[in-house]
């Protein structure tokens, strides 16, 4: 089976006609978004499926050039149903599919898999060994087996949106600017945990999670933003968030953590939970005592209550 079952995504071969977008859609930015309305305005009323891969070919074909991701598998099969897929199909990645030709892409996945009537995907799309199909190729080959190609321009104008775009400006603390790449305030995602609870005992209690190294997260620093909680309907709370070590207090773990705005009440252990980070408001500082420290939490909760009316 070439499909991993994933998240409920579908497994099973189709045998009506659909309508097929292709693409890692890391971050399922704005370039993304636009492929989806395109091939559904394009459909016809055929369902319209959404080809993604797991993990990325890079994993695959070189670790060492694999880039970080920007959302989990769970959270890109989420945003692609709302950008517009009626079905996303997740490609289980291997060395034995990255020697396929294009020609052997064509026929095993949209052809025999999908019965495709119509193929539409970013202009800047490989596939096949050695990236050696485009969307020349995909034309022509769509001539041959019966379905139509659309070939689009990711937009963003002089620099066009991508994900290599949105991970750099992440990478850079440009929060704002990667919002507009992304059509979304970029997220970190994970399980909270519990901590050393010094921000319960300093008044500033704080939601803590990991940070997993092989997913992108800004530079060490305090950024306003939101706690997403999916298990209460999406519910977004104002939050002054915390990216690094703690180093007031000689921290070594690297992970953020978030304050709910005028909550001291919440208990979010074990909760699987979203930060959206929206504004950097300043960069990481080892503070020499505590009274400094709860200062300047003061002064970062103002900070965060202007950047997030703004």
């Amino acid at each position: 089976m070439i499909w991993r079952d994933l998240l409920g995504a579908s497994t099973a071969r189709r045998r009506e006609p659909s309508a097929v977008t292709v693409g890692n859609f890391d971050g399922v930015h704005r370039g993304h978004q636009h492929v989806l309305a395109r091939t559904r305005a394009l459909a016809g009323g055929l369902p319209v499926i959404a080809v993604t891969f797991e993990p990325h070919p890079l994993m695959v074909i070189a670790p060492d050039r694999a880039p970080k991701r920007l959302t989990t598998t769970e959270r890109r099969v989420e945003l692609l149903r709302a950008a517009g897929a009626d079905e996303v199909r997740i490609l289980a990645f291997s060395a034995e599919m990255a020697a396929w030709t294009p020609q052997e892409f064509v026929d095993r996945v949209l052809v025999e898999q999908l019965t495709s009537a119509l193929v539409a995907v970013g202009d800047n799309f490989r596939f096949g060994a050695h990236a050696g199909g485009d969307t020349t190729f995909l034309r022509a080959a769509g001539a041959r087996a019966g379905f139509a190609v659309d070939g689009l321009h990711l937009d963003g104008g002089s620099q066009p949106y991508s994900s290599t775009l949105a991970r750099t400006l992440v990478a850079e603390g440009k929060l704002r600017e990667a919002a507009a790449v992304l059509g979304r305030p970029h997220e970190v995602s994970g399980v909270v945990r519990q901590g050393e609870q010094r921000g319960r005992e300093l008044g500033f209690p704080t939601a803590n999670v990991p940070v997993d190294e092989s997913y992108v997260v800004p530079p060490d620093g305090v950024y306003a933003g939101w706690v997403v909680r999916p298990q209460y309907g999406g519910e977004r709370l104002p939050a002054a968030i915390s990216v690094g070590s703690n180093p007031t207090f000689d921290g070594v773990e690297r992970r953020v953590e978030s304050y709910v705005l005028d909550r001291t009440d919440l208990d979010l252990y074990g909760e699987s939970i979203r930060v959206e980070l929206v504004d950097r408001l300043r960069g990481m500082v080892k503070y020499e005592g505590v009274d400094a420290l709860v200062e300047q939490m003061h002064l970062d909760v103002a900070a965060t209550r202007v950047a997030l009316s703004s």
